[in-house]
Order: structure tokens, then sequence, then C-alpha cells
């Protein structure tokens, strides 16, 4: 069983009235069943107001920029951490992952697909590089205004389109 507080309302009697009592209210308890205690605990949680969150505020490059140097960030280190781990047990399972198996197995792939390969591996890199020299650039409190914000936002945006490039077609 759970106690439940209800707060009844003020008691009027003759000093409430004339405005010399204390005006307080009178507060008991109730014993409820487990059941009836989260019911009543939905039951308040769906009058509560929901809070309007992201939907409410207009999106704005920073916010892209930040979440994509996070998502990058994860990308790279989470592939070096299966390709380094498909690469210790590679013995063991019996895989060719050595250098002239992987240079083999992407010589024989179509034009397109080296390109695909390559952009999803090159377009990442170069945006969470620029994205972290943006970073070191803002460590020596330059560039932090407003302007500054969007203006490098946009530096690396450009950067990272410039490099890709770059980086596919070598």
């Amino acid at each position: 069983m759970v106690p439940a507080v209800s707060l009844l309302p003020s008691l009027m009697n003759a000093s409430s009235i004339t405005g010399r009592g204390s005006g307080r209210r009178v507060a008991s308890t109730t014993t409820l069943s487990q059941d009836d205690s989260l019911a009543l605990l939905r039951a308040q949680r769906r009058k509560r107001p929901n809070s309007p969150h992201l939907s409410i505020y207009q999106p704005q490059l920073t916010w892209y920029l930040s979440m994509f140097n996070r998502l990058t960030g994860i990308t790279l280190s989470g592939g070096m951490y299966v390709f380094g781990a498909a690469y210790l047990v590679a013995p063991v399972l019996g895989w060719h992952l050595d250098t002239a198996s992987l240079v083999a197995a992407f010589g024989s792939l179509s034009v397109f697909s080296k390109l695909a390969i390559k952009t999803v591996v090159a377009a990442p890199f170069a945006f969470h590089s620029w994205n972290g020299i943006r970073h070191l650039i803002w460590d020596t409190a330059s560039e932090l205004t407003l302007k500054g914000v969007y203006r490098t936002g946009y530096t690396v945006l450009g950067l990272s389109a410039v490099t890709t490039a770059a980086l596919v077609l070598l």
C-alpha cells in the first residue's frame, strides 16, 4: 500500500469568514494499492504540459555542424575499431585482410563502386578534420562571435567538399 496525500478545500469556519483565521488547508493521507497509485501517477502525467523541445526552434547551421561532427567522429572511430578487430581475428577465421588482398579486391570493383566507397570514407574524414581545426581556432578565443562562427562553419563546409572531391579523385 502506498500513502497518497490529497488536499481538501479549506474549511469555512467563523474565523476564516471574518478574515481572522489562518486560511490553512487541511491535508489528509489515503492508502492506495500499487495499481491505484500507478493509475494516479499516469493521470497526473497526462495533465502535464508537454515541452515543445526542438520543434519550436528554427534549425541553425551550428546545430547541424555540431551533430555531423559527432556523427563523423563516431563513424570514423567505430570504423577503425571494427577494422582493427577484424584484422586481429582475420588469421584465426581465415580471412585475407592483408594489403595485397585488399588492393586486389578494390581493384576488381567498378569505377562507380570505387568512387562511392572513397566518398563514404573521405567525406567524414575531411569534414571531421576541418571541423577539428575550426575547434582549435576557437580554443585560441578567435572567431567566437556569431558572424565568426557562421563564417568558419561555411568555410568548413567548403573545404570539406573540396577535400572530399580531391581525395575521391586520387
